[in-house]
Protein backbone atom coordinates (compact mmCIF):
# COMPACT_ATOMS: atom_id res chain seq x y z
CA UNK A 1 0.00 0.00 0.00
CA UNK A 2 0.99 3.73 -1.01
CA UNK A 3 0.04 7.10 -0.06
CA UNK A 4 -2.05 7.40 -3.32
CA UNK A 5 -3.84 4.73 -1.84
CA UNK A 6 -4.76 6.84 1.30
CA UNK A 7 -8.55 7.89 1.35
CA UNK A 8 -8.77 11.54 0.21
CA UNK A 9 -8.39 14.30 3.08
CA UNK A 10 -9.35 17.52 4.14
CA UNK A 11 -8.12 20.16 6.75
CA UNK A 12 -11.20 21.95 7.40
CA UNK A 13 -8.84 25.52 8.48
CA UNK A 14 -7.27 28.33 8.14
CA UNK A 15 -4.36 28.01 10.78
CA UNK A 16 -0.70 28.14 9.01
CA UNK A 17 -0.31 26.10 12.79
CA UNK A 18 -2.38 23.25 11.82
CA UNK A 19 -1.46 22.96 8.56
CA UNK A 20 2.17 22.54 9.35
CA UNK A 21 1.15 20.05 12.18
CA UNK A 22 -0.57 18.09 9.94
CA UNK A 23 2.11 18.30 7.13
CA UNK A 24 4.25 16.55 9.74
CA UNK A 25 2.38 12.95 8.68
CA UNK A 26 3.31 13.30 5.37
CA UNK A 27 0.37 12.46 3.70
CA UNK A 28 -1.61 14.13 1.11
CA UNK A 29 -3.89 16.82 1.95
CA UNK A 30 -6.29 19.21 1.08
CA UNK A 31 -7.13 22.67 2.90
CA UNK A 32 -10.27 24.32 2.68
CA UNK A 33 -11.68 27.03 4.74
CA UNK A 34 -14.37 25.81 6.89
CA UNK A 35 -16.44 30.05 6.66
CA UNK A 36 -17.90 29.10 10.49
CA UNK A 37 -18.74 31.97 12.95
CA UNK A 38 -17.24 31.19 15.72
CA UNK A 39 -19.19 33.38 18.00
CA UNK A 40 -19.52 31.93 21.41
CA UNK A 41 -23.51 30.51 22.26
CA UNK A 42 -24.94 32.06 25.77
CA UNK A 43 -24.00 30.26 28.67
CA UNK A 44 -21.67 27.82 26.94
CA UNK A 45 -18.89 26.72 28.71
CA UNK A 46 -15.20 26.42 27.25
CA UNK A 47 -15.22 23.30 26.25
CA UNK A 48 -18.60 22.62 24.98
CA UNK A 49 -17.56 26.02 22.82
CA UNK A 50 -14.46 24.35 21.48
CA UNK A 51 -15.94 20.77 20.54
CA UNK A 52 -18.97 22.64 18.81
CA UNK A 53 -16.17 24.50 16.73
CA UNK A 54 -14.34 21.58 15.63
CA UNK A 55 -17.53 19.83 14.29
CA UNK A 56 -18.92 22.75 12.58
CA UNK A 57 -15.75 23.60 10.97
CA UNK A 58 -15.81 19.38 10.03
CA UNK A 59 -19.48 19.75 8.98
CA UNK A 60 -19.34 23.19 7.09
CA UNK A 61 -16.89 21.49 5.10
CA UNK A 62 -18.10 17.78 4.29
CA UNK A 63 -20.83 19.36 2.83
CA UNK A 64 -19.12 20.18 -0.35
CA UNK A 65 -16.60 17.00 -0.10
CA UNK A 66 -19.37 14.38 0.30
CA UNK A 67 -16.45 11.59 -0.66
CA UNK A 68 -13.73 12.71 1.91
CA UNK A 69 -12.63 12.64 5.21
CA UNK A 70 -12.24 16.18 7.09
CA UNK A 71 -10.26 17.29 10.18
CA UNK A 72 -12.24 20.23 11.87
CA UNK A 73 -10.25 21.69 14.54
CA UNK A 74 -10.66 24.15 17.65
CA UNK A 75 -9.10 25.56 20.52
CA UNK A 76 -10.17 27.94 23.28
CA UNK A 77 -7.97 29.08 26.16
CA UNK A 78 -9.92 28.92 29.84
CA UNK A 79 -8.65 30.58 32.84
CA UNK A 80 -10.99 30.25 35.54
CA UNK A 81 -14.05 29.52 33.27
CA UNK A 82 -13.55 32.45 31.25
CA UNK A 83 -12.19 31.99 27.35
CA UNK A 84 -8.81 33.52 26.72
CA UNK A 85 -9.07 34.15 22.42
CA UNK A 86 -6.67 34.96 20.06
CA UNK A 87 -5.67 38.84 21.10
CA UNK A 88 -5.39 40.76 17.91
CA UNK A 89 -2.85 43.33 18.67
CA UNK A 90 -0.43 43.86 21.25
CA UNK A 91 -2.06 46.04 23.64
CA UNK A 92 -4.63 43.09 24.30
CA UNK A 93 -1.74 40.16 24.03
CA UNK A 94 -0.26 42.24 27.29
CA UNK A 95 -3.50 42.68 29.19
CA UNK A 96 -4.02 38.32 28.48
CA UNK A 97 -0.40 37.76 29.78
CA UNK A 98 -0.92 39.97 32.77
CA UNK A 99 -4.27 38.51 33.71
CA UNK A 100 -3.11 34.88 32.76
CA UNK A 101 0.79 35.76 34.75
CA UNK A 102 1.28 33.01 37.62
CA UNK A 103 -2.38 31.27 36.66
CA UNK A 104 -2.87 28.06 35.55
CA UNK A 105 -4.45 28.07 32.35
CA UNK A 106 -6.41 24.99 30.51
CA UNK A 107 -6.39 24.76 26.58
CA UNK A 108 -8.94 22.56 25.22
CA UNK A 109 -7.84 21.45 21.79
CA UNK A 110 -11.02 19.59 20.18
CA UNK A 111 -10.80 17.80 17.62
CA UNK A 112 -13.43 16.07 14.94
CA UNK A 113 -13.02 13.71 12.03
CA UNK A 114 -15.71 13.58 9.89
CA UNK A 115 -16.59 11.56 6.23
CA UNK A 116 -20.21 11.53 5.84
CA UNK A 117 -22.51 10.47 8.51
CA UNK A 118 -19.09 9.09 10.05
CA UNK A 119 -17.64 11.39 12.86
CA UNK A 120 -15.80 11.12 15.91
CA UNK A 121 -15.03 14.54 17.76
CA UNK A 122 -12.70 14.79 21.06
CA UNK A 123 -11.18 17.30 23.02
CA UNK A 124 -7.44 17.12 24.24
CA UNK A 125 -6.97 19.15 27.39
CA UNK A 126 -3.99 20.91 27.83
CA UNK A 127 -2.65 22.60 31.57
CA UNK A 128 -0.23 24.97 31.34
CA UNK A 129 0.84 27.27 33.94
CA UNK A 130 2.97 30.49 32.97
CA UNK A 131 5.81 32.03 34.72
CA UNK A 132 4.69 35.17 37.43
CA UNK A 133 7.22 37.86 34.89
CA UNK A 134 7.52 41.51 35.10
CA UNK A 135 5.61 43.51 32.49
CA UNK A 136 8.62 44.13 30.53
CA UNK A 137 9.39 40.51 30.41
CA UNK A 138 5.92 40.55 28.69
CA UNK A 139 6.25 43.14 26.77
CA UNK A 140 9.66 42.14 25.14
CA UNK A 141 8.34 38.76 24.64
CA UNK A 142 5.37 40.44 22.33
CA UNK A 143 7.53 42.13 20.63
CA UNK A 144 10.25 39.76 19.44
CA UNK A 145 7.06 37.13 18.58
CA UNK A 146 3.79 39.47 17.43
CA UNK A 147 1.52 36.17 18.80
CA UNK A 148 -1.27 38.18 18.35
CA UNK A 149 -3.06 35.08 16.14
CA UNK A 150 -3.06 32.79 19.22
CA UNK A 151 -5.18 32.06 21.76
CA UNK A 152 -3.38 32.90 25.25
CA UNK A 153 -0.97 35.26 23.28
CA UNK A 154 2.11 32.76 23.40
CA UNK A 155 3.50 30.25 20.80
CA UNK A 156 4.65 27.51 22.82
CA UNK A 157 7.06 26.30 20.10
CA UNK A 158 9.00 29.16 19.68
CA UNK A 159 9.95 31.81 22.11
CA UNK A 160 6.39 31.86 24.12
CA UNK A 161 8.04 28.79 25.97
CA UNK A 162 9.36 30.81 27.74
CA UNK A 163 7.29 32.16 29.50
CA UNK A 164 6.08 28.89 31.00
CA UNK A 165 6.42 27.08 33.87
CA UNK A 166 4.67 23.80 32.95
CA UNK A 167 2.94 22.10 30.29
CA UNK A 168 0.85 18.75 31.18
CA UNK A 169 -0.85 16.93 28.67
CA UNK A 170 -0.87 13.69 26.87
CA UNK A 171 -0.44 14.53 23.20
CA UNK A 172 2.46 17.27 22.94
CA UNK A 173 1.10 19.16 19.51
CA UNK A 174 -2.65 19.89 21.09
CA UNK A 175 -1.10 23.07 22.64
CA UNK A 176 -0.18 24.00 18.91
CA UNK A 177 -3.32 23.94 17.60
CA UNK A 178 -3.56 19.77 16.38
CA UNK A 179 -3.33 16.97 18.85
CA UNK A 180 -1.46 14.38 16.46
CA UNK A 181 -1.49 11.52 18.62
CA UNK A 182 -4.98 11.46 18.45
CA UNK A 183 -5.71 12.50 15.09
CA UNK A 184 -3.19 9.80 13.95
CA UNK A 185 -5.25 7.16 15.90
CA UNK A 186 -8.54 8.58 13.96
CA UNK A 187 -6.77 8.28 11.20
CA UNK A 188 -5.66 4.97 10.95
CA UNK A 189 -9.35 3.22 12.59
CA UNK A 190 -10.86 5.37 9.33
CA UNK A 191 -8.32 3.37 6.91
CA UNK A 192 -5.12 5.67 6.32
CA UNK A 193 -1.69 4.03 6.14
CA UNK A 194 0.58 6.16 8.48
CA UNK A 195 3.41 6.09 7.95
CA UNK A 196 2.96 5.88 4.63
CA UNK A 197 5.05 3.78 2.09
CA UNK A 198 6.90 5.63 -0.74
Amino acid sequence: MNSSKNPPLILASTSVYRRELLERLRIPFEVVSPKVDETPLNGESTLELALRLAKAKAIAVSKDHPNAWVIGSDQVADLCGAAIGKPGNFERALAQLQLMRGQKVTFHTALCLMKGDTQTTLNVPTEVTFRKLSDESLESYLLAEEPYDCAGSAKSEGLGISLLESIKSDDPTALIGLPLIALTGLLRDAGFFIPAKN
